[in-house]
Parts: structure tokens; C-alpha cells; sequence
């Protein structure tokens, strides 16, 4: 019985026209390129470096790596966008898989795991870990670890509810300081809840909470909120 051969790698975000641009501005040959990858660990031909900038070939995450430091540039300069996943990320602070679900106190099938499917299943000091290592903001760490939908479901129960009980469950999404969350969450529920005089008009529809919450907490830690 044949046996199943695991699926290759996503390719990598790259940029030919970004990895030429670099090259040129350095005043490099591609044989020079060449030699620069072979000093961190990358053997590959002249021809090789070629295929890259002429979009016939793209580099694996350990190639595109040395291909940043010998160009003197972060592995993101090359990948012609900004990095949109947990994986694309972790290329960019140049890390190997096995590096990261170091730093983060995970096994590397568990990192592997959050990284393939989106799901992330760490603690709240790992998920801390994580904005830190790969220096994500809030929104994005939500977003990465496919805490999204959650979120937002109990930001509205906040803003239709009582707050109080939505305090531990967003701390648990949310890795900042309970003071912070606390007073975000109050203001929150607060904006949702003005009281209005017999007879007068309505007030108009409020937005969906999410985004007065990343305002509000962006505001807070402004402010140095306690």
C-alpha cells in the first residue's frame, strides 16, 4: 500500500521585482548574491538566484531568510506584501518553526498545528508570547489566532448586558491589563446605554461594538488608563 506523502508547503510570499531592486541598489551580481546565501547556509548555483527575480522559481522559507540577510534587508521587504498570516509573520522576524514553538512554550506540532489551521489553543502567558515574539498588535493577534468571531460575539453581549460578566472570558482573548479592560468595557456598555426623555427621538443605530473597542482600548493605554 502506497503511504500518503504529506502536502508540500504553501509557497512563500515573494517579490521578484523586490529581491532584484535590492540586489541592484547593492550593486551585487547574482554570482555575488550567490556567495552571500553560501555564507548562511544556502548553497545554490548563479542560475538559481536568477529563476527568483525572473518569477520561475520561488525560495523556500530557509532561502528567503538568507536571501534577506545577504541583501541587508527584513525577510518582509521581499515578500511584496505585508505578512498576512502566522506564518508569514514568523518568516518575517526569521524564524524556523521549531524556533517559535520554542519561544512560546509549545510543542512544535501544537505551533504547527495553530499555524496550518488558524486555530490557536495556547494559554493566556503563551498568547502574550506570541504578540511579543512576532510583535503583533491586538487586532491582528485576534485575528491570527482566529479569536474574531468570539470577540465580537461578547462585545455584544457587553453592550446589551452587563459587562461584568464579559470581563474574564475577553481578558482570556484580550492580553492586557484588567484596569484597562475593565474601564474599556464600562465605557463600552456605557456609549450603548444613554438614557433618553419620554417623547423624544430615538438615538440613531450605534456601530457594531468591535471597532469602538480597539478605539477605546487604543485611547486607554494612550492615556496610561491604571
Amino acid at each position: 500500500m502506497r503511504r500518503r506523502q504529506p502536502p508540500a508547503p504553501a509557497p512563500v510570499p515573494f517579490s521578484p521585482a523586490a529581491a532584484r531592486a535590492h540586489r541592484t541598489a547593492l550593486g551585487l551580481t547574482v554570482d555575488q548574491v550567490a556567495d552571500g546565501l553560501a555564507a548562511h547556509g544556502v548553497r545554490l548555483l548563479p542560475g538559481h538566484v536568477l529563476g527568483w527575480e525572473d518569477g520561475l522559481l520561488p525560495p523556500t522559507e530557509e532561502q528567503l531568510i538568507a536571501l534577506a540577510r545577504t541583501l541587508w534587508c527584513p525577510p518582509a521587504h521581499l515578500m511584496g506584501a505585508a505578512p498576512a498570516t502566522l506564518r508569514d509573520h514568523r518568516i518575517a522576524h526569521e524564524l524556523t518553526p521549531d524556533q517559535a514553538a520554542r519561544l512560546l512554550g509549545l510543542t512544535l506540532t501544537a505551533y504547527l498545528r495553530a499555524e496550518t489551521t488558524g486555530h490557536w489553543t495556547g494559554n493566556e502567558d503563551q498568547t502574550r508570547l506570541l504578540a511579543r515574539v512576532l510583535a503583533l498588535d491586538l487586532p491582528t493577534l485576534i485575528r491570527l489566532t482566529g479569536r474574531t468571531a468570539d470577540l465580537e460575539a461578547r462585545l455584544r453581549q457587553v453592550v446589551q448586558g452587563r459587562w461584568q460578566a464579559q470581563l474574564h472570558p475577553i481578558a482570556r482573548l484580550v492580553p492586557v491589563a484588567p484596569a484597562v479592560l475593565e474601564h474599556v468595557l464600562a465605557t463600552l456598555q456605557s456609549e450603548h446605554h444613554t438614557p433618553t426623555s419620554w417623547g423624544t427621538a430615538p438615538p440613531p443605530p450605534r456601530p457594531e461594538p468591535a471597532p469602538r473597542f480597539w478605539r477605546l482600548l487604543a485611547e486607554a493605554e494612550a492615556d496610561g488608563t491604571p
